[in-house]
């Protein structure tokens, strides 16, 4: 039987480790090694002073959603004295701002609204372009993608293909959670399953969408679940056409409890050490050798521990966070302006690099 040592040299030969190698990795070996190895593999990838950083900023276009996610607090049903849409003025007051603050890209992200078509995101990504050419739409994700195929009775590649002409510029790997069918059917029974959701990825990637891959851990899913969720994106990741650029990034954060259906349900509290993280960043890296960048969510860890992953795989440091109002609402209260987050990289001894959702450097 191979031991964990054995298994982090084949990582470390850019070899695909099993579900049932990697759940053995997790479990049984020593941190120091698993971040030594990650690291090594981090810099076969970037330059080994650096941490990417980018400006960009959440905008939540509404609060409607009929998913009924156990561990989100953020949704309404759309007949909620609490359920609003935010207007195009609204959002164009949030854009500037961005703009003031140096950054050109927005996080579009609702809900899945049973109102909204395929011609209503068609018309605001359109009135967004128009105002603003440079504005770059970093929108939606799969599970929503999928719903507004569905209500629109199309394809998704056909809503994929119209949203591009929209305006779409880059997809968001939200609502991957757990890809695994058990665990979404616990936590995410009306949303996309695991097999929809890499569905759309696949063909994002087919018509040259640069998308991201998340999880969120650290609820109902086993070790060996989570492995299953890497190999799933690792294989979607193998799958892109040649040339495309695919998933260009992994981001994995720990499951955010207060307040939670999920938590009330099952009357117990959920939480992530800060070892355990760092161990899944440094999985990560190990599982996804053809992902060439694993970022740190400060968002839900806090600056300390996500700097610690910056020595155990983890090449970015994500976004400074203008605004967020979905993760906040169960229990994540970090933030940061840009003098922070680039004093956090320079104090983990690295050199802050600012960089746009393709991952280009900036002056």
């Amino acid at each position: 039987m191979l031991t964990h040592f054995d298994l982090v040299e084949k990582a470390l030969r850019g070899e695909f480790l099993s579900v049932e190698e990697g759940a053995f990795l997790f479990r049984e070996a020593p941190l120091p090694l698993l971040m030594q190895a990650a690291h090594t593999v981090r810099n076969r990838y970037h330059n080994p002073n650096e941490v990417t950083w980018i400006i960009d900023r959440n905008i939540n276009y509404t609060n409607v959603c009929s998913s009924g996610c156990q561990f989100c607090n953020f949704f309404r049903g759309k007949n909620s004295k609490e359920a609003w849409t935010i207007t195009l003025d609204e959002m164009c007051l949030k854009i500037d701002e961005l703009f003031r603050l140096g950054g050109d890209q927005i996080l579009l992200q609702g809900g899945m609204h049973p109102n909204y078509d395929i011609s209503w995101y068609e018309t605001l990504f359109r009135a967004l372009k128009e105002r603003y050419p440079n504005l770059k739409l970093h929108a939606l994700g799969p599970p929503e993608v999928f719903h507004i195929a569905k209500i629109s009775g199309l394809s998704i590649k056909t809503t994929l293909e119209r949203l591009i002409a929209a305006g779409l510029d880059s997809l968001p790997g939200a609502g991957a959670e757990i890809l695994v069918d058990r665990v979404r059917s616990e936590i995410s029974p009306a949303k996309c399953s695991a097999d929809e959701w890499l569905e759309v990825m696949h063909e994002a990637h087919k018509l040259g969408l640069i998308t991201s891959a998340t999880m969120m851990f650290g609820h109902v899913e086993t070790i060996d679940e989570r492995m299953e969720h890497l190999v799933k994106v690792r294989e979607i990741q193998e799958k892109k056409p040649e040339g495309a650029i695919g998933f260009i990034s992994f981001i994995p954060w720990p499951f955010q409890d207060e307040g939670t259906r999920l938590a009330k349900r099952l009357n117990r509290r959920f939480s992530t050490t800060t070892s355990e993280y760092v161990r899944m960043i440094a999985i990560s890296r190990l599982m996804l050798p053809n992902i060439k960048n694993i970022q740190a969510s400060w968002l839900t860890t806090g600056i300390e521990a996500g700097s610690v992953c910056l020595f155990s795989g983890a090449n970015d440091f994500g976004s400074i966070m203008i605004e967020e109002r979905v993760v906040s609402v169960a229990g994540s209260h970090h933030s940061a302006d840009s003098n922070q987050l680039t004093k956090a990289i320079q104090s983990a001894g690295f050199t802050p690099v600012r960089r746009n959702q393709r991952f280009e450097h900036l002056g």
